[in-house]
């Protein structure tokens, strides 16, 4: 919903919480959980154009590059565990544009995804912008996982994906979770990760 207050454009989403997130000022106090993963369990990953009985959802995707993630970087703290795991965020409010799109877009859309993303990590005590080491070790992750992805479910020959997302090495799509789940256990699966990972960050050091 769109509003001006003041001559100046203001748009709301209502959660589900019933917290209301200004999507071009978003509030970190604005920001749950439970919002988070019942939107990505219900936001399709490649358009939906995914083999199965199910979308393949954003929160899924997220769950298998924090999976891959901590399998390149053993020794990573809960607190880089949860960045990857929280990697894709902010589309439980803009959903899942594909990169032809995204692009087209330009910075106006990578400008209220990098707003919500500070927010978000604002919101859990993560620093608002990841140290670049991080960022691509995520951004690897993220490839691979895009890789099975396309090829186990969107239909891409291994040589297609291969050419945008690279070849994955010493990984077998056999030990990874890609079948498409319905939103609901999606959604418990998501927070139940987290909940593990906050759990890990309390603990005594």
């Amino acid at each position: 919903m769109a509003q001006r207050v003041s001559g100046k454009p203001r748009a709301w989403q209502r959660m589900l919480s019933g917290r209301r997130l200004d999507l071009l000022d978003p509030s970190p106090l604005d920001i749950e959980v439970a919002d988070i993963a019942h939107g990505l369990a219900r936001v399709a990953r490649w358009n939906g154009q995914t083999k199965g009985d199910h979308a393949f959802s954003v929160a899924q995707h997220s769950l298998l590059v924090e999976e891959i993630f901590r399998i390149n970087n053993p020794a990573a703290s809960a607190d880089w565990a949860l960045a990857a795991l929280l990697h894709d965020a902010p589309e439980y409010v803009i959903g899942d544009m594909i990169s032809p799109f995204k692009a087209t877009l330009g910075e106006d859309y990578k400008s209220v995804e990098k707003r919500l993303q500070r927010a978000i990590h604002l919101r859990f005590a993560l620093p608002p912008d990841m140290p670049a080491k991080l960022a691509q070790e995520i951004k690897r992750a993220d490839r691979i996982a895009a890789f099975f992805e396309a090829t186990r479910l969107a239909e891409f020959a291994e040589a297609e994906a291969a050419r945008f997302f690279g070849r994955p090495r010493g990984f077998s799509a056999d030990r990874l979770e890609l079948k498409p789940q319905p939103a609901r256990r999606a959604q418990k699966a998501f927070l139940a990760r987290f909940m593990l990972i906050e759990k890990l960050r309390n603990k005594p050091r």
